[in-house]
């Protein structure tokens, strides 16, 4: 076999480092953004926030990267804008990597503030937990230690809504023999521990659980003695909303009825619930939508916008010596010039979907749910010639402020169902038509998933009744039985 060389031209798509960084970035929400940043800048020393004050702005925003709370200051859009074309200013590439005065502005450190206050912030206090109240109030008991011992070990035994489900006799068998602790012992602990507060803890099921919550109501209170004998005989008959049987079991009117129903439903069925453990998120919205002169125009956040920069020590010393020794300095140069092009790349990126997605449904922002249109990711991507996976990324964990609330931008796209007239109404849309007609109906003869289906058809939208089952139980709304009055 003769060797010989050959010569081919082939073209293949190749993801570079800057592309790949891009695209990384891109799908992040706001607090990892900040997260990532935070890690470029501990590992590149050519990197740095730019903490200085901004001089465009009357008002200066808040710091970059605070993320415990957003409060929209009325600012103009211009001020907003001018904000905007000051950052990209900031951060555009000249494309020569050797005048770095002109391709990054540089300024002094952060300016000094004399407040002490403000280099401390102040922390939200960590909630009590459920074990904790519950220890306290134990600890102010003349109980013996024995039983505050007993009691400490139900305490532990509790889950998150102040339930007790594990068997008395059960506990009692896996406690060592020599403690000599009967299950009597643990009966007596337990009705101390349902004397606590708050009320209706220690139960071992719902019924004993609204009871409780009814023995510490003062005797005076009416219709307690019959609520008293629902929940702990009939509670399944309440819960299948059979008035007609309940009103024979307890011999009563309507309005007595009426009375104890409305009692039952006023008690907390998850005692411990306001104790319950868990972390709260916050959201910094990326986009700030106002109306200016009857045009609702997007803005972005700039609480939500890194403000970086090139480390100007660095840059210098970097321009001076161009010899191999620095080699490191110039490519974490590079890297950090990068990342400050994608960062802006991405805010930029946003805005672009942002303001499409807002002159698509003006509607909504104008009359609510009931005026939201059909809208897919293809028709933004076309519209700004990017790619649909580029804008399912952009519209992942970014939210906009509006006057309406927070939405992440992946509310505003929604699936279409057809109309008489040969257009489409957006499933958002009829949601909100089917709340409207659930909480305006009358609640002795609520309106089944058919006559809902019927009521839509004469308005010209074709919804079959599985559809609307759909959305009502994606709403979480009751069937029909379940929403009917006394």
């Amino acid at each position: 076999m003769k060797h010989s060389l050959q010569l081919r031209l082939s073209q293949h798509l190749t993801l570079t480092p800057q592309l790949q960084q891009s695209i990384r970035l891109l799908q992040l929400s706001t607090l990892e953004l900040n997260q990532e940043i935070e890690k470029f800048l501990l590992d590149n020393p050519l990197l740095e926030r730019e903490d200085g004050v901004r001089e465009e702005p009357i008002n200066p925003p808040p710091q970059a990267g605070s993320t415990t709370e957003f409060t929209p200051t009325p600012t103009s859009g211009s001020s907003t804008e001018s904000a905007t074309n000051g950052a990209d200013s900031r951060s555009t590439d000249s494309g020569d990597g050797n005048n770095f005065d002109e391709a990054f502005s540089y300024s002094s450190g952060a300016a000094h503030d004399d407040n002490d206050e403000a280099e401390y912030p102040q922390l939200a206090a960590e909630a009590q937990t459920l074990r904790e109240h519950l220890i306290s109030q134990l600890s102010l008991t003349q109980l013996s230690e024995r039983d505050q011992r007993l009691v400490t070990l139900l305490i532990d035994s509790l889950d998150d809504d102040g339930y007790l489900h594990q068997d008395l006799g059960e506990l009692a068998g896996i406690l060592p023999p020599e403690l000599e602790i009967e299950i009597e012992d643990l009966h007596v602990a337990l009705k101390h521990l349902q004397n606590l507060d708050p009320p209706g803890v220690g139960a071992r099921n719902l019924g004993e659980c609204l009871g409780l919550q009814l023995d510490a109501l003062p005797g005076s209170t009416p219709y307690r003695a019959q609520a008293l004998d629902v929940v702990r005989h009939h509670l399944d008959v309440l819960a299948a909303r059979d008035f007609v049987k309940l009103k024979k079991l307890l011999r009563c009117e309507d309005a007595v009825l009426r009375g104890v129903k409305n009692l039952i439903t006023g008690l907390n069925p998850r005692p411990a619930g306001s104790y319950s453990s868990g972390d709260t998120r916050y959201i910094v919205p990326d986009v700030i939508l106002k109306k200016i002169k009857g045009v609702w125009l997007a803005a972005l956040n700039p609480d939500a916008m890194p403000r970086l920069r090139i480390n100007r020590l660095y840059a210098d010393i970097l321009q001076r010596n161009r010899d191999a020794g620095h080699q490191q300095l110039a490519s974490q140069l590079q890297e950090a010039r990068w990342l400050i092009k994608n960062v802006q790349q991405r805010f930029d990126t946003i805005l672009r979907v942002s303001q499409a997605i807002v002159d698509r449904q003006r509607h909504f922002f104008e009359h609510g749910e009931v005026a939201m249109r059909p809208l897919v990711l293809r028709e933004i991507a076309e519209t700004l010639d990017l790619h649909e996976s580029t804008v399912s990324r952009v519209t992942t964990q970014k939210f906009m402020f509006t006057p309406r609330g927070i939405f992440e931008l992946k509310y505003f796209f929604g699936s279409h169902v057809t109309t008489e007239t040969g257009g489409a109404a957006s499933s958002t849309a009829i949601r909100a038509l089917i709340k409207q007609l659930v909480s305006a109906e009358n609640a002795r003869k609520p309106l089944s998933d058919s006559q809902i289906s019927e009521i839509l058809g004469q308005q010209g939208i074709v919804v079959a009744r599985r559809t609307v089952a759909k959305y009502r139980e994606s709403m979480q709304i009751l069937p029909v039985n379940l929403r009917k009055s006394i």
